[in-house]
Formats: C-alpha cells, sequence, structure tokens
C-alpha cells in the first residue's frame, strides 16, 4: 500500500467533509500538523469539531482554521493564548469542551484501542463533571469519560519510513501518538522520510499500523515565548 503523497491537498483528498471530528496533535506550538493545518484551510471545510490540548495562536496552529471561522467546536484543555478563540468563546460563537489534560489524553487512547469509556477521579465535583455518569468504587466517587473515535487524524513527526513508521523529536511526541491512533484515517507529516528498514525497531514510537498517508515538507520552528534584555 502506497502511503506517500505528494503534498498536503493530496493526502487529504476525499478525506475531507464538512462536519467532521479531527483529532489534532501538538502541545503548546511544538509538535503541530501545519502543512495539513494550512491545506484544511485552503480546502474550506467547515463547521469541524477538532480534539487537540490547545487551540495555537492566532497566526500559527489550530488558530488558522479559528481566524477562517471553519472550526465549529473545540474539545481541549488549554486555550489561553488564542485572542481570537477568546473572543469566539465569549460571543458564543464556538462551542467548548473542555477536558483535564491527561483526561484528554486516555480519551484519545482509549478511543485507538477500541475502549468506549472509563471512569476517572478527576473532575469530580466540578463543572467537568456536569451530565456525566457518575460511579462510585471503593468508597470513591469517578466519572465516565466516553473515548474519542475521529473521522480523521492529523500528526506531525520528526521521521517516517516509506510503512509510516514514526519517530518523534523529544516533547513533540506529546499528543501525537494518542492522536494518531484515535483516527479512522490518520495523516502524518515529516521532516524526513528514510528508506525502509533504517529506522531502529526499538526506537520507532508509533508503529506504521495506525498511519494511512504521509508526507514530508518543511516546518517553521517556534518557540513559545521569547524573553529578551539589553546586553
Amino acid at each position: 500500500m502506497q502511503k506517500i503523497y505528494a503534498h498536503a491537498a493530496a493526502a487529504l483528498d476525499g478525506v475531507l467533509f464538512d462536519g467532521m471530528l479531527i483529532a489534532a496533535g501538538g502541545f503548546g506550538l511544538c509538535g503541530i500538523p501545519e502543512l495539513l493545518i494550512a491545506a484544511i484551510k485552503e480546502a474550506g471545510t467547515k463547521d469541524i469539531t477538532v480534539a487537540s490540548n490547545n487551540a495555537g495562536v492566532d497566526d500559527f496552529g489550530l488558530g488558522v482554521l479559528l481566524a477562517t471561522r471553519q472550526i465549529r467546536k473545540m474539545i481541549s484543555s488549554y486555550v489561553g493564548e488564542n485572542a481570537e478563540f477568546m473572543r469566539q468563546y465569549l460571543a458564543g460563537e464556538l462551542e467548548l469542551e473542555f477536558n483535564p489534560q491527561g483526561t484528554l489524553a486516555e480519551r484519545m487512547r482509549a478511543g485507538g484501542a477500541g475502549i468506549p469509556g472509563f471512569y476517572t477521579r478527576t473532575g469530580v465535583g466540578t463543572v467537568i463533571a456536569e451530565g456525566k455518569e457518575h460511579k462510585d468504587f471503593d468508597g470513591q466517587t469517578y466519572i465516565l469519560e466516553r473515548g474519542i473515535v475521529a473521522d480523521l487524524s492529523i500528526v506531525k513527526a520528526w521521521k517516517a519510513d516509506p510503512s509510516g513508521n514514526l519517530v518523534f523529536r523529544k516533547t513533540a511526541r506529546n499528543f501525537n501518538p494518542a492522536a494518531a491512533t484515535c483516527g479512522r484515517i490518520c495523516v502524518a507529516e515529516v521532516e524526513e522520510i528514510v528508506p525502509l528498514g533504517s529506522l531502529d525497531a526499538d526506537g520507532i514510537h508509533l508503529p506504521g499500523i495506525y498511519v494511512h498517508r504521509l508526507i514530508q515538507g518543511q516546518h517553521e520552528k517556534r518557540i513559545e515565548n521569547r524573553t529578551t534584555r539589553a546586553a
């Protein structure tokens, strides 16, 4: 099965549709599938629900899709650095489902593992628990969280081979493996595609069985904050 595509638009051809659920990797500005996000913008897909730890910033990451009003709902943990996100949410233009970070990661992992739901103590007694099933185990109250199964996963890795085996670089690993597994279709963008057999089997972070399509491209290296002082 040929997994390598010439560019992001080709890799997403026939996959996108209005109203879909997308799981996106990344944490802050690290490990963001920026080329795939740009292709989704160009495709004009709308009414998207995105499950992602955060919503990027105003001109990068998922912030690009917020600016064009293509995202209808975010399932996220942290959204504090995106002014347009804040404006849309406070104006009632954007739906938001808050998840504790560990809960969101586990929801993605569970969806990828075929687990429909799990119980957790995280969020009990807060707004996170509202409307969710409660159950007691050994004298402790837990809430039921559902696994996430997305129509599409978009992730960013460091290296891949033609079979789609992925290696992530340092903290860019973050949510990417969990997001990749929970999509019915997973498209990955990488910095380098290496020959089959050249990756150390013990060093592969995500087996190629989870990756359906693959592109290689140049990526912007951003940092969260830059602090400077006079010399």
